[in-house]
Parts: structure tokens; sequence; C-alpha cells
């Protein structure tokens, strides 16, 4: 494993805590480089000596830097004065003129030029007090502490946000668990002789009300639990083992449960254009695709040749009628546009001839990822799950059975 290496300023540091000291004296050096620009040569070689001394100390090897830096800067500034003085060394004698006798003047307090010079210059030129590199210091010290405790809130805030997202997130799952747990339980009990289902709404067929055939008992208690139940989808070794649910609305159970619940995993449900009493050629069922497996979190693994080959069968049952359906197809898709033509699998849901039957399962086959073998006949009863598919924008991942057997 490579070790990562920082650098700052042309040094390279091994270490994190080398990188963070390092970073603290570039701060401290930029300041200081901004008020030298001000400060007289006098002023420089003072500050030069509170570095030297101790007094202005530096945590990694950039104060050492500067110090050289700040030397050098001074050796530059006195060179010029030192050709000059050598240049006036080596001028050649001049003859000197005679003086010329002026008048006695009356002696005056006046101060000479290069005395006003000198006067003027200490009143001007910054005077570097040892105190300020202190000063200088301590504000870079106190901006860093505010920027992390800063940093600190802002952590604390994101890790406060992120726990209650993931305590929410699995309080949900576990009740969405616990409720499909006490589902099954009830599915399992032996339904009351006293008890009878709550009444059942379908949809009618042209002919008129159809008499509903009667409800299995095994869905009895769930079915007074809620009227809307239409049948349980179970695949083995997964955990899609849930009640199947149907209304006039297909938003309502993308976010409530069978209890009726808000519930952010909602449940699986039948499209509401099918009809188990027609029955309609092909029954759809939706179902979110949750990370946590639950739902139709699964149906993905159906993208693996090799996983089909070890469960090519879906239970599914409606509330009247028990049934095992064989996977024929398995394809990814999309939500499209209403002006797109292309085909849609979830308006496939009754062919009304052989032809546009046909028709249906060769573009279902041309879209599956692998070859089952499995193919149907117009007549033929069909099952279809969706669920999202993340690969692309609205993308959905579909698995369609055929029915090939009716359990008693």
């Amino acid at each position: 494993m490579t070790q990562k290496i920082y650098v700052v300023e042309g040094r390279k540091f091994r270490t994190e805590a080398d990188y963070q000291n390092a970073l603290k004296d570039q701060q401290v050096i930029e300041n200081l480089r901004m008020q030298t620009k001000k400060m007289s040569l006098a002023d420089q070689k003072k500050l030069l000596e509170v570095i030297r001394s101790g007094k202005c100390r530096f945590h990694s090897i950039l104060g050492q830097d500067y110090m050289e830096e700040l030397s050098e800067e001074i050796k530059r500034q006195e060179a010029p004065k030192t050709s000059k003085t050598t240049h006036e060394k080596k001028e050649p004698f001049k003859k000197k003129e005679p003086i010329k006798k002026e008048p006695i003047k009356k002696k005056t307090t006046q101060k000479r030029p290069a005395e006003k010079k000198k006067a003027l210059k200490r009143n001007i030129e910054p005077q570097f007090d040892e105190t300020e590199l202190d000063r200088i210091v301590k504000e870079e010290l106190k901006k860093q502490e505010k920027r992390r405790k800063l940093l600190v809130v802002c952590c604390s805030m994101a890790a406060i946000v992120c726990l209650s997202y993931f305590g929410i997130y699995n309080w949900y799952n576990y009740r969405t668990a616990d409720n499909y747990k006490q589902l099954s339980e009830l599915k399992d009990k032996e339904p009351a002789a006293s008890e009878t289902p709550a009444p059942v709404i379908h949809y009618t067929s042209e002919e008129g009300q159809s008499t509903p055939p009667p409800v299995l008992d095994e869905y009895k208690n769930l079915l007074n639990k809620n009227k809307r139940l239409i049948g349980w989808v179970k695949i083995d070794d997964t955990n899609i083992d849930y009640p199947v649910m149907q209304t006039t609305d297909n938003e309502y159970y993308l976010d409530h449960n069978l209890n009726q619940e808000y519930d952010k995993n909602g449940s699986i449900f039948m499209d509401k254009d099918c009809d188990v009493l027609k029955p309609s050629t092909n029954l759809i069922l939706y179902g979110h695709h949750m990370k946590s497996g639950q739902m139709f979190g699964n149906l993905s693994l159906y993208s693996d040749q090799s996983y089909y080959e070890k469960h090519p069968y879906i239970q599914f049952d409606t509330i009247y009628e028990k049934g095992l359906y064989e996977i024929m197809y398995v394809f990814r898709s999309r939500v499209y546009s209403e002006d797109e033509i292309v085909f849609k699998y979830y308006q496939f849901i009754d062919a009304q001839s052989e032809q546009e039957f046909d028709s249906y399962m060769n573009d279902m086959e041309g879209m599956s990822l692998y070859n089952t073998g499995v193919t149907a006949q117009y007549g033929d009863r069909l099952l279809t799950l969706s669920t999202c598919d993340y690969q692309e924008k609205n993308g959905r991942f579909v698995v369609v059975a055929k029915k090939v057997m009716t359990k008693e």
C-alpha cells in the first residue's frame, strides 16, 4: 500500500499531524511576510533576532525556511549600501576649492537638514515591537481555533442528522419486518368459524357483475384486516414473501403498508387495471427495490442466469386460487414518455388476439438477458414482477413468468 505524502511549500510531510503543523506555520509565515513589507531594515533585523531567540516558535521545518528567507532579504537590502561605500572610496582625489568666507550669522536653535531628515525618519518609520509578533501569532491561532470549532459543530450536526436518518431507517425496517411476520402468522392461523371475510370489490366485465368464488381459508383473516388484499407472492430463498394489495390508485401503496400506515417500504401491489376474476392475460405486481432486501429488493438476483436456474418458479396465490408460475423472461426496461413508440411492458395487461400476444412475447424475448427455454402460447396466464433498476433514469427490472399449475 502506497504511503500518502503531504506537500506544503515544496516540503514533504509523511504524517497527517506534521502536515497540519506545517499548514499552521504557513499561515503565520504568510502574515509575517505581509508585515515585513512595511518594516524598515532595522525592524526586520529585530524580527530575525526574535525568531532566532526562540520567542517565536514554529512547529515545522517551514519556520527554518522562513528564517533563512528573511536573512537573505536583509542581506539583499544591505548589499547596495556596501557597494556605494566602496565606490566612493575608489574615487580619485579632487582638489579642494578655496572656502569662501561668509558673514557670521547669529546662532539659532534651528536644526541642520541632516538632523531634520533623521528626526523625520524616526517619526515616520514604523517601530517594530517584539510583542507585535506574538500578537500576530495569537490572532492567527484564534482564527484557526474558530475554524476548528465551526468544523466540529458542522461535523456534529451532520453526524446527528445521519444517526437520526439511520435510526428512522432501521425503525421502519424493523416495523416492516415485524408487521409482515405477524401477517404471515395470521395467514397460517385457522380462521374462526363465526368470522366471514369482508366484502371484496372487483372490477366488472361488460357482461355485468360476476360472482366471486369463495375466499381461501388462509386469506380470510387477512381479508378481514384489509379488504384490499388480492393475493400473496413468494419466491423461495429470498425475502419475497408478502401479501399483495390492489386499489384504484397505483400511487397509494408506494408508501403505505397493509395496516394503512405510512411506510417508506410501501407494499407489493397489483396494477389497478388487472383483474383476477376475468382473469387478465398478464397480472403485473410492483414493489420497491429496497437496499435492505425487503419488498422486491432481491428480484435483481435474477440478472444472474445461474440464480434463475436454481430458482425458476414464483408462487403467487390470489385470495381465491393458488398458483405456481415458471419464469420465462428477465430484462431491463424503463418508464417511457407517452409519445415514445416502443414496447411498454407495463401496458401489456390483456391480449385481444393471438397475433397481439405473440408480438408481446417476441418483444420480451428480444429484451431478455438470457434464454430460459420457456415459452408461452395465446391463452396462457402470465405474471410480471416489476421493480426499480438504478442503471438508468426511471429504469425497471422485470421478471415475467407463465402459470404452469393451479394448486389445490
